[in-house]
């Protein structure tokens, strides 16, 4: 099977597709053995008016929600209203909400789904006069949707905190503030600037080693209320040293979508479980792999594995807060939706040249599930986009 695909230099390639079969198509056999959450798009109903570039528009409840049964399905936990939904870039705090709200109540009528849900601040409108005890208010509110729905938190990095706290203490005071209310226990959430720009000098340094010290400090005084920590900084051995130096019984959850392979199948004694965004695209290819790792069989969890990882590199490449165009491109072109829109119009956030390269690492990774249908919309795409067909 080929198609016609523009290169970087501006000549046109016949692609031969490698997998004209999906290899990874077929159901799972076997369990998991790390804690593997994909933190899930939503998907948006392009046909209601609306201005993508101002206001959160509409989203196909249905299709949405489909998908969350996908990834249940392959063995997936769901992570919901984190930044691969487009949490505060394009989803509103309002329509976050509603999301929790309809995924909890549909797991619960999905045998062994399970779902924790994105606790964050994007509601509060930060101004000078904006106070720690405001982020804290903003917080509870959105604990207090999460509870109501009797799901789990992911207690995520807020925007007005970092804009709000004037050192490590006030971090240190809210997050122990709020993990002291909680219900139940959380996942804590770091998530470098490359992934947000707003979040720079998060947990009051922009020393690593420094920010570690105080994170380390936060979930040591609170060991009882943490479940683990989601740490993305895109850089394998901050994550390696956070890992090592964690509590007993507090779990590291890999969100490193440019070296997670490595860091799920671990060092010995010592590996991280996944919560990615990188897993809603690549979600029948990770399952298989997981499985194979939790057979005991390295080689081949590594065999499957590895190619994802080249895949995620671009589809996470700079700049990478605009990673969730590959993300929905990908839905997309494997029958999820219908359509290639996105909230907040981000379909346009990346170039042509870039879309046919993940197509091309996708079928190199077989995370091309209907491989026929990937071509169909993928000639459509690139003959809309560039004028090209053939």
């Amino acid at each position: 099977m080929k198609i016609l695909l523009p290169l970087h230099n501006g000549n046109l390639e016949q692609y031969e597709l490698k997998y004209a079969e999906a290899p990874f198509a077929s159901p799972v056999k076997g369990s998991m053995n790390r804690i593997a959450y994909a933190a899930a798009h939503v998907v948006v109903n392009p046909t209601q008016s609306g201005n993508p570039w101002d206001e959160t528009i509409s989203i196909d409840w249905d299709k949405t929600l489909a998908f969350r049964e996908y990834l249940w399905s392959l063995g997936f936990k769901v992570a919901e209203a984190m930044d691969t939904a487009q949490r505060g870039m394009g989803l509103g705090w309002k329509e976050s909400a509603e999301l929790i709200t309809r995924s909890a109540a549909h797991a619960k009528t999905i045998p062994g789904a399970e779902l924790s849900c994105g606790v964050g601040t994007d509601q509060l409108l930060v101004t000078k006069e904006t106070t720690l005890n405001d982020v804290l208010s903003a917080y509870r509110e959105q604990f207090e949707v999460v509870n109501n729905a009797g799901v789990s938190a992911i207690l995520m990095a807020s925007r007005a905190l970092c804009a709000t706290a004037k050192c490590a203490a006030d971090y240190e005071n809210v997050y122990t503030t709020l993990l002291n209310e909680a219900q139940d226990k959380v996942i804590l959430h770091w998530l470098g600037e490359a992934f947000d720009p707003n979040l720079h000098g998060y947990w009051g340094s922009t020393d690593v080693p420094t920010a570690m010290d105080t994170v380390l400090s936060i979930i040591n005084k609170n060991v009882d209320k943490v479940d683990g920590i989601k740490i993305s900084l895109l850089e394998a051995k901050w994550e390696i040293e956070l890992r090592s130096r964690l509590p007993e019984g507090v779990k590291l959850y890999t969100g490193d979508d440019f070296n997670f392979g490595e860091l799920i199948a671990g060092d010995g004694d010592r590996f991280s479980h996944a919560l990615l965004g990188i897993f809603d695209p690549i979600a029948p290819v990770a399952a298989h792999a997981l499985a194979a790792l939790a057979d005991g069989d390295i080689q081949r969890y590594e065999e499957i594995m590895q190619p994802t990882v080249q895949l995620s590199r671009e589809i996470f490449c700079a700049p990478t807060r605009y990673y969730k165009a590959g993300v929905v491109f990908l839905a997309w072109l494997n029958g999820h939706q219908d359509h290639f829109s996105m909230l907040g119009g981000m379909q346009s956030a990346r170039s042509l040249n870039h879309y046919c390269e993940v197509f091309r690492l996708a079928d190199q990774a077989g995370a091309l599930i209907k491989p026929d249908l990937a071509v169909e919309r993928m000639k459509q795409f690139i003959a809309v986009n560039g004028g090209i067909t053939g």
